[in-house]
């Protein structure tokens, strides 16, 4: 028996996938898209059945409105409705903003912004036919503090995303809850390219009164927490996931 259905925007790997693994292993039908790596798509799919779940995944470009109206075409002809839909997809970019030309600007914002924008605004019919409903955006410590090592484009992307939670917790209510999550550094390829010697994860361990980095599991978790019933009376929060590191 499904308990119930899910999407999840760059379900192919890392932190993504996680959440996709999660939500499959709890008895939800998950749908995820990519964007560009079709295998890694292909794997997560074959994960989701390892672990007695069903789904199915798409190409979608958050950030391109006829990819969104494509995606919400297909993905409203093959499930009632949607419960949750978690907007993960995104992009980083490092550099400081002398470096940081319009085009990577535009890029950045377009995906981890933007792209929420046109999800959430495309996807509203099918969670509005839920019997619950919830939104999970994944936002990030860099859109609350400036002491983070991605770029100015990186942080006021996800500055916007938490700031675009707390706006539509109030405009959503009382049907659908919208929350967002703010991990610290997150062990995906993504981050390992700069973590790749044991020294160096040492030192970003040390920036966390835990003296750890998170898992992509530690995301999803949270995630899967705040997206269902559970945490019925909890939206327009954002949870860090950081290990500690705000407090210092």
């Amino acid at each position: 028996m499904v308990r119930g259905y899910v999407f999840v925007t760059g379900g192919d790997r890392g932190i993504g996938r996680a959440i996709v693994l999660k939500f499959a292993g709890n008895g939800f039908y998950t749908v995820f898209s990519y964007y560009r790596n079709r295998e890694a798509a292909e794997e997560t799919l074959a994960r989701v059945r390892g672990v007695g779940g069903e789904g199915f995944y798409l190409q979608l470009d958050v950030g391109c409105e006829e990819s969104v109206a494509r995606a919400y075409k297909e993905v409203s002809s093959r499930v009632p409705y949607l419960n949750v839909l978690v907007n993960n997809a995104g992009v980083i970019f490092f550099g400081g903003i002398e470096e940081t030309s319009l085009s990577d600007w535009n890029r950045v914002i377009n995906v981890n912004l933007t792209g929420v924008f046109l999800v959430t605004k495309y996807f509203l019919p099918l969670l509005r036919r839920a019997p619950w409903a919830s939104i999970v955006n994944l936002a990030s410590i860099a859109g609350q503090t400036g002491n983070v090592v991605a770029s100015a484009a990186y942080c006021a992307s996800k500055a916007g995303v938490i700031g675009l939670t707390r706006r539509l917790a109030v405009e959503l209510a009382p049907h659908i809850r919208v929350n967002a999550v703010a991990p610290s550094f997150v062990e995906t390829d993504m981050v390992r390219q700069f973590i790749d010697t044991p020294e160096k994860k040492r030192k970003i361990a040390e920036l966390h009164p835990l003296k750890d980095i998170a898992r992509p599991e530690d995301i999803a978790e949270t995630v899967y927490f705040l997206a269902t019933p559970a945490s019925r009376f909890i939206t327009g929060q954002i949870i860090g996931v950081n290990g500690g590191r705000l407090t210092c």
